[in-house]
């Protein structure tokens, strides 16, 4: 650590020489570096940090959520995983209209797809892994049935959002145990989660989809109310794909995403538009928020409008990213003036965990997994322990909607892994978690890096800020003549009670082979390498 990181009290990047992972809790990234220690790859690696958190991060991540990942073999390409699940083959917005359902709500089995993090994870260990699963499984077994100690920021979040589990829930009984959020340290046990992963560890993804457990979260689910039945389980086996990133330039360098139904599209909008202007380090603090700000409500816009199922919004990037399309949003910014907000139309969601890992072979990983509210939908099966997440709440109801509900089709995401290319090879695994906040965050965070040649640490620390919702929020600390000064040019700001998001990132230095690794200190987590 340099004096000057001791004295302002920031967090340093970690540095490596021939592996890293870093992740948003510690218990992960100790799981993920052992498995690196030991000879395991970044798929192996990523799998079992993931598997931890899905343990330790509950109201974060889960088995019953989705998953997406980049993933860049060393000397291949980059090669895009969608694992996000379907909706029942008899959901559409006219069945549920028939029920007298005019809105999707967080704790409705409506808004349960199937979910398709366990496709995914299998999916990509079948091609890539090299460890077995129960190795993998291992220490995320061992936290579910010995018993975790609750992390600092972990606790804080279960308190804030603990209102969220209704009192007598499954969910509830398990997660604050004597009616209220554990504190710190307090050592919380999941038997039942435990041995749902042995099961996956033995039989793969037909031990989550087909058999005994599938047919038990169904009848659960078909209790609430849901659609959902045993062959929408059974279809769901192989519901992850692969597919092609989509990407863009931006100051020379190539940024890759997930194509839709992900958000990664909102993200290149982004920078795509903010290529038109200078964001580097001589331009002041209120202009490069209020061009982030600009460049996202356009951006938004469109997502919200326009992003789906892939099936339902063929050709999207190709023609949102055209020249034309960026020129004409890009003169719709006036750099001294607010425009008017777009309209929003989609929930409000922070729940995701994000990981990254770069192994000695050189192969990078960059992995989301979510839930989507805290506690997902907060409904538990208590006989299989796994909670379910609520990701089928972005469907639209309005059948004339390209993202409305229906047999089969996937909603629309936010969760996105972001993959930095220069020079056509790989130098940066990254992502931002923070529901609607990530393409703003992705699109802030490597203009940081690339505009003002921030180190990823001190980027990732910078304060935040995000137009949502007809206002600018900001996290607390902003200089008060900046806050005015955006106030002068008519954004309406909203300062948070608490931090936006968290983030991770390695950087990959191509001529020493040095690995510098940032967690931000959001969140628990932590970069370590070897």
């Amino acid at each position: 650590m340099t004096h000057f990181d001791f004295l302002s009290g920031r967090r340093p990047p970690s540095y490596a020489s021939r592996a890293m992972i870093a992740t948003s809790h510690p218990l992960s990234t100790s799981a993920g570096l052992a498995v690196l220690s030991e000879g395991g790859n970044a798929v192996d690696a990523a799998i079992c940090a993931c598997a931890v958190q899905c343990v330790t991060d509950t109201h974060m991540t889960g088995i019953g959520g989705d998953c997406f990942v980049l993933y860049a073999p060393a000397g291949g390409g980059v090669r895009a995983l969608n694992g996000s699940g379907m909706a029942p083959a008899a959901a559409s917005p006219e069945a549920l209209r028939a029920k007298g359902i005019t809105e999707l709500t967080q704790t409705s089995p409506h808004s349960i797809t199937i979910p398709g993090a366990i496709s995914a994870w299998c999916l990509l260990h079948d091609e890539y892994g090299t460890l077995p699963l129960d190795r993998l499984f291992a220490p995320a077994i061992r936290y579910a049935e010995e018993g975790f100690p609750i992390t600092a920021r972990v606790a804080r979040d279960w308190a804030a959002v603990g209102d969220s589990l209704q009192p007598g829930d499954h969910a509830a009984r398990l997660f604050l145990p004597d009616g209220r959020a554990p504190q710190a340290g307090t050592v919380l046990r999941q038997p039942l989660l435990g041995a749902r992963l042995r099961e996956i560890a033995s039989k793969g993804a037909a031990a989550f989809y087909t058999g005994e457990t599938a047919a038990k979260m169904c009848r659960y689910l078909q209790g609430l109310g849901g659609l959902h039945s045993d062959q929408d389980f059974h279809d769901s086996l192989s519901v992850a794909r692969w597919e092609d990133p989509i990407s863009a330039s931006y100051r020379g360098c190539e940024i890759l995403e997930c194509g839709p139904n992900g958000q990664g599209l909102a993200a290149l909008l982004i920078l795509r538009i903010l290529e038109g202007f200078d964001m580097g380090p001589q331009v002041s603090q209120a202009d490069r928020i209020h061009l982030l700000a600009e460049a996202t409500k356009l951006a938004y816009h469109h997502r919200d409008a326009l992003i789906a199922d892939p099936a339902y919004c063929e050709g999207l990037a190709a023609q949102l990213l055209s020249d034309e399309v960026i020129e004409t949003l890009r003169a719709r910014i006036d750099p001294r003036r607010a425009g008017k907000p777009a309209l929003w139309t989609e929930p409000e969601h922070r729940d995701t965990i994000y990981l990254c890992v770069v192994d000695a072979e050189g192969n990078a990983i960059s992995f989301i997994n979510s839930i989507f509210h805290a506690f997902g939908s907060t409904r538990l099966d208590p006989e299989t322990g796994i909670l379910f997440h609520s990701r089928g709440l972005s469907f639209s109801l309005d059948p004339s909607h390209p993202n409305a509900i229906g047999p089969g089709k996937r909603p629309m995401h936010t969760i996105i892994p972001g993959m930095l290319r220069e020079n056509g090879r790989v130098t940066m695994p990254f992502g931002v978690m923070g529901g609607h906040y990530q393409a703003a965050g992705h699109a802030g965070f490597l203009s940081a890096v690339l505009d003002r040649g921030l180190d990823i640490q001190s980027a990732m620390e910078e304060p935040r800020s995000f137009a949502f919702d007809g206002e600018l929020q900001i996290e607390p600390g902003l200089p008060d003549r900046v806050c005015r000064e955006l106030e002068e040019r008519g954004h309406r700001l909203s300062v948070l009670d608490g931090p936006l998001g968290g983030s991770q990132a390695i950087r990959i230095d191509r001529e020493t082979g040095v690995l510098t690794g940032a967690s931000d200190s959001r969140k628990d987590g932590m970069a370590a390498g070897y």
